[in-house]
């Protein structure tokens, strides 16, 4: 851990868009936050040469530990978080970037006692989510009834398990791929639904089999994405949201979550052993 306790050691897992971003932001705002870089990882180990001080590349991810970093962050893949996110836990706290592999209760049952254990915070981050602090209170309350997630995109920005969408022509339209619980949305986009993941972690009640999700392809989506929530309570509450997220043609992450994780970061200061939305 890091010996002045003013500052934080971050080891950030994954240099994609989002690893990047966060990297740079690090270098650039962290000394006046209290934060420092600790390490980074890619699977791809030459992605990083060049942008990131060789003492600060870390080659072998099962020696994480020798860096004694205070948080790390995964910015990658599902897959990670179920092989190293025990061992994260057992070191530091761990802000999984890529909530849909919570998806598996088995694993997220085993994540949660880790961190009870070692009294690390699993922090899931709210990433596009909107309103997930609201969301999370009526849950706690007991009063959240249903919670509804569509997220609208533009074909190509879709990364999907087997042949979803492997024939859309441009100018085909609106086309809804699936529509049934975030437990068995997770495996079929495991990069595109962390936004559902989240919420399904923050109305804790309903879990990943009680929240229920929608993707829809949309060729007129451009230049964004759409995140559209509906909570349902008691006695006729509800609450719509829509929330348009700038995003290149192919981004599988709308440009405002990259802010949304950098705020998300700052807040990882140890919440004590307990899964935290942040």
């Amino acid at each position: 851990m890091a010996t002045d306790s003013s500052s934080l050691r971050i080891g950030v897992v994954g240099f994609g868009h989002l690893g990047q971003y966060l990297v740079e932001r690090i270098h650039k705002d962290g000394p006046a936050l209290g934060l420092t870089l600790g390490f980074v990882w890619n699977r791809n180990s030459g992605k990083l040469s060049g942008l990131v001080p060789s003492e600060l590349i870390l080659g072998d991810l099962s020696s994480f530990a020798e860096r004694r970093c205070d948080v790390i962050i995964e910015v990658c893949h599902p897959q990670i978080v179920k092989e190293f996110g025990l061992q994260f836990l057992s070191q530091s706290h761990f802000m999984v970037g890529s909530p849909s592999a919570l998806a598996d209760p088995d694993l997220n049952q085993k994540l949660r006692q880790a961190a009870q254990k070692y009294g690390r915070t699993l922090y899931v981050p709210s990433g596009a989510l909107w309103g997930g602090q609201d969301i999370q209170r009526l849950n706690d309350s007991g009063k959240l009834k249903a919670l509804f997630i569509r997220m609208s995109k533009h074909p190509s920005c879709f990364r999907l398990t087997g042949d979803v969408l492997t024939d859309w022509t441009e100018g085909e339209g609106r086309r809804v791929l699936f529509r049934g619980s975030v437990a068995e949305l997770c495996p079929l986009a495991p990069n595109n639904v962390n936004t559902m993941a989240a919420a399904a972690v923050a109305a804790g009640t309903l879990g990943f089999t009680g929240v229920q999700g929608e993707i829809v392809s949309d060729t007129a989506l451009r230049d964004y994405h759409v995140v559209e929530v509906e909570v349902t309570g008691p006695d006729g509450f509800s609450v719509h949201t829509v929330r348009r997220n700038p995003a290149k043609l192919g981004a599988v992450t709308g440009s405002a979550t990259y802010s949304s994780f950098w705020n998300s970061l700052l807040i990882c200061k140890g919440h004590g052993g307990r899964v935290y939305l942040c």
